[in-house]
């Protein structure tokens, strides 16, 4: 236990799962004085009523009080409805960025204020050093990504207990403690919490979706058809016919105004120049040379951003294959994360 801890208040924001409790019980050693947070957020039918019981369980055995705040109205306003939106514009969304935000290092900020807690802390794997995101050490689990639109001005006040650790280090140290080992055993959350099944299930229910629509190619020729422009996103390669042909087509540019999907050759995906929006920069400098991730799960690429008023204009030193509007855009110095936006157009 540190002393250096002693009297401090960190809330936890506590899932039901184990990365959240393992995190909790690490605070706690350390000397914190840890108070747990679980946020409803979504309105999936039954989640809350499994995960907050989970959640108070964790906080049962880790000897803490659990708050629980109702942020469903908030959520839908900030995070679900947009991505409604999103796909019916024919864009791509990523509403893990906008709930880390607006939700998540936002709404729970402002709760931690009133109980007078210093810190916040979650289960993600990331690391800060107060002024910067980094990599997590375990590069299969590393949220940095989602992460990149989170205020500068509350990042002084995260921590992350599990940035340095491994997924296998925390499950065998749960598994190592009695009574935590039916957290070990619980199923791991989905990318998307609110997507149950596919995300046009999700969506069928609030936008027309399978509406059949043409296939065009580069010049503009109707060469077949499509079940619904939101049943694509850029780069897709199945799902549509044309007429023809012999070699793999994908989809390179959707309409949503007109239900037309344009398809070509791979070689037509690639992509020299992106312009962002909405940026969120934890670097003051205005053109500099660095790094960027345009999708989850990518090789960050060499490229040189320049930022005007709330763009930046970025020149990829390599092509990259399948950007799509709508998706985040990270820049990267090595392991540390230096900000992003929202890719407008390529």
């Amino acid at each position: 236990m540190k002393k250096e801890n002693m009297g401090k208040k960190v809330l936890v924001g506590m899932s039901g799962g184990v990365d959240s409790t393992v995190s909790a019980l690490l605070l706690k050693e350390q000397g914190y004085d840890v108070e747990g947070l679980y946020m409803k957020l979504h309105s999936k039918p039954g989640y809350h009523e499994i995960n907050q019981t989970r959640a108070q369980k964790a906080a049962d055995f880790v000897g803490i009080k659990l708050h629980v705040l109702d942020l469903q109205d908030t959520f839908n306003k900030e995070v679900f409805q947009p991505f409604i939106d999103t796909y019916a514009e024919g864009k791509t969304p990523n509403p893990c960025a906008l709930c880390n935000r607006s939700l998540k290092f936002g709404e729970m900020v402002r709760f931690a204020d009133k109980i007078g807690a210093d810190y916040i802390a979650t289960g993600h794997y990331i690391k800060t050093d107060g002024k910067y995101f980094y990599e997590a050490d375990d590069d299969t689990k590393d949220q940095s990504y989602f992460l990149f639109y989170v205020d500068r001005t509350v990042l002084s006040r995260l921590l992350f207990p599990l940035g340095e650790k491994k997924k296998s280090e925390i499950k065998e140290l749960a598994a190592s403690i009695g009574g935590l080992e039916s957290f070990v055993s619980q199923r791991e959350s989905t990318e998307i919490c609110f997507v149950e099944t596919t995300y046009t299930d999700l969506l069928k229910d609030y936008v027309a979706v399978d509406k059949i629509g043409q296939v065009l190619d580069k010049d503009g020729n109707v060469v077949g058809e499509h079940k619904g422009y939101m049943h694509y996103t850029i780069g897709k390669r199945k799902g549509f016919t044309v007429r023809g042909a012999h070699d793999p087509h994908y989809v390179i540019s959707i309409d949503a105004k007109k239900n037309q999907i344009v398809v070509g050759k791979k070689e037509d995906l690639a992509c020299n120049s992106v312009v962002l929006n909405n940026l969120n920069l934890y670097t003051d400098e205005k053109e500099f040379d660095t790094t960027v991730k345009l999708r989850y799960r990518t090789r960050a690429v060499p490229c040189h951003v320049k930022v005007e008023k709330n763009k930046a204009f970025i020149t990829l030193k390599e092509s990259v294959f399948g950007v799509a509007t709508g998706q985040a855009a990270v820049f990267y110095d090595g392991k540390k994360l230096i900000g992003g936006g929202w890719i407008e157009k390529n």
